[in-house]
């Protein structure tokens, strides 16, 4: 399922573990260096993972579980956790997959935010294991899934590879990243095949409406990558990589990330006044959008994915919230 860079290509920082235990290596402590060293691992894994995207697969699947509620009136509650932990294995194996790729081809260095293999907090080797291992956990969770749901083999297969192909071909294989497709497969995973997927799981059967309420979560998720992307516009030009960033310039993608940035209000706007006014619940968070625009307009990229990806979220927590309170019959398709 994998939203890709979700996204794979946003950047963290963090102290390297081995820095850690040099500064505090005088210091005596109730544990030993064995135990101290194993924390600093999974600490290490932990901070590859780059968990704060994560609110790019949850969503989706918040989403997609709750139009399946609106169809159908139940949710199944081991369904909506299986979701949730395959879509999670496959976005973390495609951040490493990023992480490892990156750094082969030399594009992370040490003035990178992403320095887990640059400053060896992991070792190449430690980064393909540890992917290998959420492919297969992602793998597992989707035939248990397959065990549980109704859905039909080939749909659950066809949606499930088709995320897991994205996530690792947005930096692996063809590398969709380098020649400016990254934000055409994260726009795609992210938002309708995510949400797609969690609602068949439900439903046991492919609808076409939940890629229609898939399309301002998309927007929002996008935004994120676009803003990581323009942020990093210098450097992936020198490192040869062309994003649509870099294609647009900075003028125009400023213009591209206040449409991601609006678009969804304009949705919710249209749905509320339409439809039913709880869907202006996602408009409370319009104040944090106009911030992000203000910041972005000012050149000052500093955090600014992270920002981004905390509206996404909160976004689309209200976005499913409204959706849980409309009144039955009050929006198409459900």
């Amino acid at each position: 399922m994998g939203p890709a860079e979700p996204l794979q290509n946003i950047s963290i920082s963090a102290e390297s573990p081995r820095g850690s235990e040099r500064n505090g290596g005088g210091a005596a402590g109730a544990d030993g260096p064995a135990a101290r060293g194993w924390r600093h691992k999974c600490a290490a894994y932990v901070l590859a993972l780059r968990p704060w995207s994560f609110s790019a697969s949850l969503t989706p699947v918040a989403l997609g579980s709750a139009l399946a509620f609106r169809a159908q009136g139940t949710l199944h509650p081991g369904l909506l956790l299986g979701s949730a932990v395959t879509v999670l294995a496959v976005h973390g194996a495609g951040n490493l997959v990023n992480t490892y790729y990156d750094f082969s081809k030399g594009i992370d260095h040490k003035k990178s935010d992403d320095r887990t293999l640059v400053d060896q907090i992991l070792e190449p080797q430690d980064v393909v294991r540890f992917g290998v291992f959420l492919y297969t956990l992602g793998c597992v969770c989707a035939a248990g899934l397959y065990a549980v749901s109704t859905l039909k083999l080939e749909h659950l297969a066809l949606i499930y590879f088709g995320g897991l192909s994205s996530s690792f071909l947005y930096t692996g294989g063809i590398g969709f990243k380098y020649v400016a497709l990254g934000d055409v497969v994260i726009l795609i995973t992210f938002g309708p095949l995510a949400v797609v997927f969690a609602h068949a799981v439900q439903v046991g059967a492919l609808s076409v409406s939940p890629l229609l309420y898939a399309v301002p979560l998309a927007l929002s998720t996008e935004a994120i990558l676009h803003s990581n992307n323009t942020r990093d516009m210098e450097s992936d030009r020198q490192a040869g990589i062309v994003t649509l960033a870099i294609l647009l310039g900075p003028a125009c993608s400023y213009v591209l990330y206040a449409a991601l940035l609006f678009l969804p209000y304009l949705i919710f706007c249209v749905l509320a006044t339409r439809y039913t006014i709880s869907m202006a619940l996602p408009l409370l968070t319009i104040p944090m959008a106009f911030s992000l625009e203000r910041q972005f307009r000012s050149r000052s990229f500093g955090r600014i994915p992270q920002r981004t990806a905390k509206l996404n979220l909160l976004l689309g927590l209200f976005y499913v919230l409204g959706l849980a309170l409309a009144p039955a019959g009050a929006l198409p398709g459900l």
